[in-house]
């Protein structure tokens, strides 16, 4: 599940290698989805190709990753929503444009904090039993270290880079910030608005990033970043914690611009 560059994010404490500008994306020995057994999952796409992934939080917004914009440069986002396959026909699949783009004011190059992304569809996503929403955490609390949790994306699913065409996922135990904070992990960088998941052959990755971390059916986290070589178990994978940000999600949900007539969302053939 091969996905955008990460901005250059700094290391942090001299430790914290953010893959050196490859940014977090792939199911790493997880397995294929049932189909459409996650209507909220959504494929951010340049060209045709998939470099993010993303989920809806209402029917027409997108919550992902900020730093997933840096492959987008000055060409058109597109979301693909309602998909299993990337490339195959499916009755609800549709490409849908973008109104705008809402990165987290703080999100910046070299800043691995505040890594979240709102997308703002241009028209509104018709919801089915292959297109559906996300509920997200709305409370600033942990999730209990060893709760099991869920990714899933279209990231690569092996270091020899291969790319599925159909969602994979994997499930994921949450470690304690403490245990992530030690000097044999992150050494003290993974500050309250982060969460860490074990990462041990199992794991999230390249072209995953963006994706939401799935804990008892509600959306915690976001996937950010880790290990250059996902699943390894000294450099746990990053999430950003979602609790921490519900003021600006709902800020920016009650502040935008309401979309101006434009071209429907298109079938995918």
């Amino acid at each position: 599940m091969e996905g955008p560059s990460f901005w250059p994010l700094l290391l942090w404490a001299g430790t914290f290698s953010l893959c050196e500008a490859w940014p977090r994306g792939r199911i790493l020995r997880g397995e294929e989805t049932t189909p459409h057994q996650r209507p909220y999952m959504t494929s951010l796409q340049v060209a045709g190709e998939h470099i993010c992934g993303g989920f809806l939080i209402s029917d027409q917004w997108v919550l992902s990753a900020a730093h997933c914009l840096e492959d987008v440069g000055n060409e058109t986002l597109q979301v693909l929503v309602g998909a299993h396959s990337l490339s195959e026909p499916e009755r609800n699949k549709r490409l849908a444009g973008v109104q705008e783009l809402f990165p987290h004011p703080n999100s910046s190059a070299g800043n691995p904090h505040d890594d979240l992304l709102l997308i703002q569809l241009k028209e509104k996503v018709s919801i089915n039993s292959d297109v559906q929403f996300l509920a997200f955490q709305r409370q600033d609390r942990d999730v209990p270290a060893g709760t099991p949790c869920e990714v899933a994306g279209w990231g690569i699913i092996s270091n020899t880079g291969k790319r599925p065409d159909k969602l994979h996922q994997v499930e994921l135990a949450v470690l304690s910030r403490a245990t992530c904070n030690t000097r044999t992990h992150y050494d003290g960088a993974v500050t309250e608005k982060l969460m860490c998941t074990e990462s041990k052959r199992k794991d999230s990755c390249k072209g995953d990033s963006g994706g939401p971390l799935v804990c008892n059916g509600v959306a915690e986290g976001v996937v950010a970043t880790g290990s250059r070589i996902c699943g390894n178990w000294k450099k746990p994978g990053i999430y950003t914690r979602i609790g921490p940000y519900v003021t600006w999600i709902e800020s920016v949900l009650a502040g935008a611009h309401r979309p101006t007539a434009g071209p429907k969302a298109a079938t995918v053939p």
